[in-house]
């Protein structure tokens, strides 16, 4: 039976991913002598070609012009490739991940490229190591610094390493290519994909497991709590709802958060724990579980509510803010 196309790798394709395996990961990337490689490109093998019939027909023919012509283009061609070794050498990359990242939806990645030579350098492209990855053209002033954004999507969750990168440059002929692989050392924790059009949050959760039994979730905004009330108080922590801060006590504090007050008591008496239970999800199948789940962190984070997560072999206590949420989000991609 014929295996699919997408499944059958070419002995080079399996030669470059097991290359590519063996690259030592690194949090940034130096380029030297030592991890530059140079090989013509179609046209160079064209100009390749045509130099060596110009040869032969001056060595037939005896033409002095001829020679004159063939080795003046050899030698054009011989400065075009140090340049282009050139044009990337002493060249710096960072990497850093901007955003969240979802299981089937692109995440971008910004590749900072520095230039602390007092050359310009000229027609430099950067790229994944991937058959569909989208590619960034970039020129580099003088000493200066230079940040690329390419998209990057991971099919599966949990914390996935970068893919190798690479970056390459034809200028000034294009007869030449002149490229660098790096493999970035650092993980994407990738969330599971929300389901799509996924049912409202549910009413009540399950009363077994190690926690409490859960009150039903208030789809009413929250009470208004004074800003007076001295009692239930206490200090800012990252990651708080901005709707639990005393803004009038904090506007004395010349926006310093450490001199902040959060409301506890008040505001948890105000709105009840929602909880969020794979066991009761409605679906079977582990990935879908996950991706429900997903989506209900999402709405209830939306909605300012306090939540917790259920999961087989985690619980997640009821909370709210962006810390909250992305520790249920960690917790659905890596468990």
């Amino acid at each position: 039976m014929a295996q699919p196309r997408a499944l059958v790798r070419s002995p080079l394709a399996r030669l470059r991913a097991w290359w590519l395996a063996r690259l030592p990961a690194a949090a940034e990337h130096a380029l030297t002598h030592r991890n530059l490689y140079v090989l013509p490109t179609r046209p160079g093998w064209m100009l390749g070609l045509t130099l060596l019939l110009l040869l032969v027909g001056s060595i037939n023919y005896q033409l002095n012009l001829g020679y004159l012509l063939t080795f003046l283009l050899a030698g054009q061609a011989a400065v075009g490739v140090w340049v282009a070794h050139q044009n990337l050498r002493g060249l710096r990359l960072g990497v850093d991940v901007e955003g969240e990242a979802f299981a089937g939806q692109p995440v971008r990645v910004r590749i900072d490229v520095h230039n602390p030579g007092r050359r310009a350098r000229w027609a430099l492209t950067v790229r994944w190591a991937r058959a569909d990855a989208d590619t960034a053209s970039v020129d580099l002033p003088p000493g200066e610094a230079v940040s690329v954004a390419l998209p990057l999507v991971f099919a599966t969750r949990g914390r996935q390493p970068l893919p190798p990168l690479s970056i390459e440059t034809r200028y000034p002929l294009g007869a030449f290519r002149v490229w660098s692989w790096w493999r970035p050392a650092g993980t994407v924790t990738v969330y599971p994909a929300p389901e799509i059009d996924a049912p409202p949050l549910p009413g009540a959760a399950a009363t077994d497991g190690p926690t409490p039994p859960p009150l039903v979730a208030s789809s009413a905004a929250p009470a208004a709590v004074s800003d007076d009330v001295p009692d239930a108080v206490r200090p800012y922590r990252t990651g708080d709802a901005p709707a639990r801060v005393l803004w009038k006590k904090a506007a004395r504090s010349d926006g310093d958060p450490s001199g902040w007050l959060v409301r506890e008591a008040a505001q948890r008496q105000a709105t009840a724990a929602l909880w969020l239970d794979s066991s009761t999800c409605g679906l079977r199948d582990a990935e879908a579980q996950r991706g429900r789940l997903c989506a209900w962190v999402l709405q209830a984070d939306a909605r300012g509510l306090r939540y917790g997560l259920r999961l087989p072999h985690l619980v997640v206590e009821p909370d709210s803010g962006p810390a909250h949420r992305r520790h249920c989000l960690e917790s659905l991609a890596c468990h």
